[in-house]
């Protein structure tokens, strides 16, 4: 077994409100150098740990804004979400679904919560990624996929399972399209339960613990709401969970490629932001009603 080995296990930052509907700990960039070089293609991670929003008459969330050269990944555990985009793109996402829009060559947005769970209020709990597109992939046509929780293929582990949301797991593929080779997978692990993983060593790897407490590679405990960042070494990690757990993992390959970034939109120099800038304040986004 030529083992992955585990550079970090990180905890949550403080947390913070974009918009007034998601109130996330930042994983990706964050202050433990996990910026959008080191993490590449994973180039943001906004984890919205299990909040109670108490019942409004109207929806909390983010208002209409422009996204260009990557994609959004938003993954629903508790709560529900909807989301519309100027591409024409858009839906509500309930518990085990996931939204997976590609802004590419740029689209507004808007994302709030969805009506049955905004008039009763409840637990809400959500990750919402940010994967790069290569470069000659910006600029192609915006795309959106409604992934429902029941279209997820399973792989049984020992008293568990595994969701394949994207990538591999065991010649099983994933539900979700992806411009480069990225794995998301989600492990549903009873108590006692154990699952085998296998990324190449380059690939940028890391779980995040939604709920339970796991131990990897029979050596590092990591509680709920944790990240353990692998290090580029090694292909193979083992988790256990020492209760019923959730476990998100994310490994893909990196793009290698110049990264220049300004707020809403992640290109490859500075003169394709400002050309961003441009065709937003242009109108070439199209429209959206706040």
């Amino acid at each position: 077994m030529n083992t992955k080995n585990i550079e970090a296990v990180i905890a949550p930052r403080e947390p913070h409100f974009v918009g007034d509907g998601f109130r996330v700990h930042n994983f990706i960039p964050s202050g433990y150098h996990l910026d959008m070089r080191k993490m590449d293609p994973f180039i943001m991670l906004d984890y919205n740990s299990k909040f109670h929003f108490p019942a409004t008459d109207k929806p909390k969330g983010v208002g209409v804004h422009p996204h260009r050269g990557f994609e959004t990944v938003t993954i629903a555990y508790e709560g529900s979400v909807s989301h519309h985009d100027s591409s024409g793109g858009g839906g509500t996402i309930h518990q085990g679904d996931v939204q997976w829009m590609t802004a590419a060559s740029g689209v507004l947005h808007k994302e709030y919560h969805a009506e049955e769970f905004y008039k009763q209020g409840g637990i809400f709990q959500m990750v919402q990624l940010w994967v790069n597109l290569p470069a000659k992939d910006k600029m192609s046509t915006p795309k959106y996929q409604a992934i429902e929780h029941k279209d997820i293929p399973t792989v049984e582990v020992e008293n568990g399972f595994i969701e394949v949301i994207a990538g591999e797991y065991n010649q099983t593929k994933g539900a979700a399209s992806t411009f480069s080779p990225v794995n998301m997978l989600n492990a549903k692990l009873n108590e006692g339960g154990k699952a085998n993983f296998s990324f190449p060593a380059n690939y940028n790897t890391v779980l995040l613990v939604i709920d339970g407490e796991v131990k990897v590679n029979n050596q590092e405990i990591v509680p709920t709401d944790h990240l353990l960042l692998f290090t580029n070494e090694g292909e193979d990690f083992s988790i256990e969970a020492t209760e019923n757990s959730v476990v998100l993992i994310l490994s893909g390959e990196p793009l290698n490629e110049p990264i220049a970034s300004y707020g809403p939109f992640v290109m490859n120099t500075q003169e394709q932001i400002r050309e961003a800038f441009e065709d937003f304040n242009n109108g070439k986004f199209g429209t959206l009603e706040d």
